[in-house]
């Protein structure tokens, strides 16, 4: 994804601790079924607001993708894999 901007922190952070490879959240972009949802914890709220989903990688693994729209660029702030509780909030809200 050309729009896809990833800091070198969040790089390394996806790497050493979520083992997650950048193919695999484009993939995510990609297979994406449902609704973005937004994230209002009080702690995470940004502005723009910070927008999340999960997806299926084109391997079946779920991610949860959370990042910021900037006009047409998508800053990516995380990704891994999602836990029960965020996998049910997604199967109600998303």
């Amino acid at each position: 994804m050309k729009n896809l901007i990833v800091t070198d922190a969040v790089k390394a952070k996806l790497k050493t601790k979520h083992k997650v490879e950048l193919n695999e959240v484009e993939q995510c972009f990609y297979n994406k079924n449902g609704r973005l949802l937004t994230d209002n914890r009080d702690l995470h709220k940004t502005n723009p607001p910070t927008l999340w989903f999960i997806a299926q990688t084109n391997k079946g693994r779920a991610l949860k993708i959370a990042y910021i729209q900037i006009g047409m660029e998508v800053h990516l702030k995380t990704a891994y894999e999602p836990n029960e509780d965020e996998k049910h909030i997604y199967r109600l809200h998303g």
